[in-house]
This record gives structure tokens, sequence and C-alpha cells, in this order.
């Protein structure tokens, strides 16, 4: 991921990888599938699917009677995720916009964003786009989580809430969109089915070192003034002596578009 305040960010791959493989990552991840009912035959929609990582499952689901369609913006992705999945050829990976998806109107049974709403310049654009592609009565699931609600323990309650400040306003575009995207759905015109919650628990410092960016994002916010480095050390210290534990919400919204 790209540099922020001098301070790198990991390998974008890698990231991915680490989140689906994590227990946290394989929860909500599964609940996402649950929602959407994938059957064999249908044309399912994978927006922002990052090098393919779940592509290959969502596959699988549809058979080859089906078909799966991944988008990304980024072309290393695109080009990733094609050789993830050469053996099933019935998945076809495109470059493309979620803000315009190259993908025709009322085309596809069911789609996912997971995780990549939260990046865009206008996640009304993207929930409109959904209405867009879906057939009548086609379902989609919207995965994000909420940056304002990470709690971690051990340490310092007013870091922790500097920390998610500072994440919030200046390392995610839209940081809360998680509790927005109900709204959002229904200001597109797609009916909310459900709204599902899951608080994914990391109780290895280490893990969720990685996930979270907890030491990354505590440098950059001691190098944008919004942390003293004393401060910030002293509470890095802490949760990583242990015991640790640190969750945030991942909001699930199940909208289907009317028929």
């Amino acid at each position: 991921m790209a540099e922020s305040y001098g301070v790198q960010g990991p390998d974008k791959v890698t990231y991915y990888a680490q989140v689906a493989a994590s227990d946290a990552g394989r929860g909500y991840k599964r609940q996402v599938l649950e929602a959407l009912d994938l059957r064999p035959g249908q044309t399912v929609l994978d927006v922002g699917c990052g090098p393919g990582t779940d592509l290959p499952g969502m596959a699988d689901a549809v058979t080859a009677s089906g078909v799966v369609i991944g988008v990304d913006l980024e072309p290393s992705m695109v080009g990733q995720a094609r050789r993830r999945v050469a053996d099933r050829p019935w998945v076809e990976v495109r470059e493309g916009d979620a803000h315009a998806l190259p993908v025709p109107p009322q085309s596809v049974d069911r789609a996912r964003a997971d995780r990549m709403v939260q990046h865009v310049a206008d996640p009304a654009a993207v929930f409109a786009e959904f209405r867009r592609v879906l057939r009548p009565g086609g379902v989609a699931c919207v995965a994000e989580p909420d940056w304002d609600s990470l709690v971690v323990d051990p340490g310092d309650l007013e870091t922790n809430r500097a920390f998610n400040r500072f994440v919030c306003a200046t390392m995610v575009r839209n940081a809360t969109v998680g509790r927005q995207a109900a709204r959002l759905a229904q200001q597109a015109g797609l009916e909310v089915l459900d709204v599902i919650t899951s608080a994914p628990v990391f109780r290895d410092f280490a893990l969720a070192d990685r996930i979270l960016g907890l030491s990354r994002n505590t440098e950059r916010a001691i190098r944008a003034d919004q942390l003293d480095r004393e401060t910030g050390t002293r509470w890095l210290a802490e949760i990583a002596a242990g015991p640790f534990l640190a969750s945030t919400l991942v909001f699930l919204t199940v909208v289907r578009r009317p028929a």
C-alpha cells in the first residue's frame, strides 16, 4: 500500500491474503456468502475483487453453469486475479471503476463489495451502479468496517479514541460508510433486506497489528501531530505487552433490486 507520512503500508496482495486467512476474515466472509445464497447457474459480480482471493469460492458455488465477473480498478490486481482463476473459465476479470461498472444493465443475479466502498470517491454512485447492474430481484451484499468503532484493550482510552479520530479523518476516505450503507442503498432505490453486524475479535497483537495497522497508523498520527510521541509509544507498548484484545464492527448490508 502507498506510503503516508513517510510510513510505508503493507503489500496489498499480502494484506488481502492475511485478512482472508484470519479467523476474523473467514467469519464475516462466510456470512457474506450465506447472505448471497449463491446457486448453480447464477451470474455473480465481485466489485473490487483485488487479487481475486474470493473468486474461486464464488466460482465453485455457481459451478461451470454460472458466470463470475470480478472487477478491479488496478491493472496489477486484475492480473493477479486472472492468474488465480485461470483454471475456471467461467470466471472473467475486468478492469473497471466501481462508479461505472463494465457490466450491462440488469445482467447479474448477485453482487458483492467487500471493504471496497470505504475507499471510493462517491459511495452513493456505487450503490446506484448496484441498482443498475442487478436484475429485478437480484441481491447484493456490501461488507464495510466502521473504523470509528475500533476498541483496544489494554491501553489508555483517550489514546484509543485519538487513534480512531486520526484514522477516520486522515487514513480512510469513507471510514464510517458501514453504518451509512443501508441509507445509501435506500436512496439509490434498493430494498434493504437485512443489516448484519459482525465484530471480529483479535487476541493476538501481531496479527491485529498487521490487519488493523496499529503501529503504522500510530506512527503516522505522531508525525501528523495528532498524538505526541511519548503517549503513542506508551500506548503501543501497553497493548503489545498484553493480554490483548481488539475488535471493530463490520456492517453487512444485504439489498435487493425491486422486481
